[in-house]
């Protein structure tokens, strides 16, 4: 509905300038959604818009359950917009370098992730320095169903899953993760071209929408000299 964009590209647009006149330091939780529904006097829905719109520029990053926090001037981890991008601006020269994009059926993830369909999008990528090294190895399956079925055969604009995500309606309300530290094997010591055994943090995540449904899983391998983990946590709350 025009009136609806209208508002979320309002709200967006004077968080974002007051994120940038710094009204919310670097790292700061952005107020609560119950709290920017009461300022702007609109719904749930338009406020999580104007929320993936800041997400969108780079602002801010959304921690489910843990709230938002602002990202201008840092690099957050979960930052699905691009770490090559978000890196490069503070004068660190990646490349990216896709290494499978394809297809797939895999019945033991969509059984573990509890889907009946067993066909995935499969998107592997690994990050790497001037000098070649690996900072990061990330896979990511995504459920080929819906208008997200032929993504593969089509491509993605700008080299973005998220925006194919956000294209095709599928949004992340929420996620979870599992994180531990442990030598890499020699097959992705060779991806990365590290030394085998050497320690990097091993990352899986799963991103469901607001009815429940597995948006994309990712499992991810990355350097902790580059890579760091930082929770903040709200008493009660935070954008769910």
């Amino acid at each position: 509905m025009p009136g609806q964009v209208h508002k979320h590209h309002r709200i967006s647009r004077i968080l974002a300038e007051e994120i940038r006149a710094g009204v919310h330091a670097d790292g700061s939780k952005l107020p609560g959604e119950h709290t920017l529904r009461e300022r702007f006097g609109v719904s749930r829905t338009t406020v999580r818009q104007a929320l993936n719109e800041l997400g969108e520029q780079g602002l801010i990053a959304t921690h489910a359950g843990i709230g938002s926090f602002v990202t201008f001037d840092g690099t957050p981890l979960d930052n699905r917009l691009g770490w090559t991008q978000a890196l490069a601006d503070q004068g660190t020269e990646l490349t990216t370098e896709v290494l499978r994009f394809e297809t797939v059926t895999d019945q033991l993830l969509a059984a573990a992730l509890g889907l009946a369909a067993t066909g995935f999008i499969a998107l592997d990528r690994v990050r790497r320095l001037p000098d070649g090294r690996g900072i990061s190895l990330e896979r990511s399956r995504v459920p080929a169903v819906g208008a997200l079925a032929g993504l593969a055969e089509r491509g993605l604009e700008d080299g973005s899953l998220h925006k194919a995500l956000v294209a095709a309606g599928r949004i992340a309300d929420s996620g979870e993760a599992r994180i531990s530290v442990s030598g890499i094997d020699e097959a992705d010591a060779a991806t990365l071209r590290r030394s085998p055994g050497e320690a990097f943090l091993h990352q899986s995540q799963v991103f469901r929408a607001a009815d429940g449904s597995v948006v994309e899983q990712v499992t991810s391998l990355l350097d902790p000299s580059r890579f760091q983990l930082h929770v903040r946590t709200t008493g009660r709350g935070g954008h769910a």
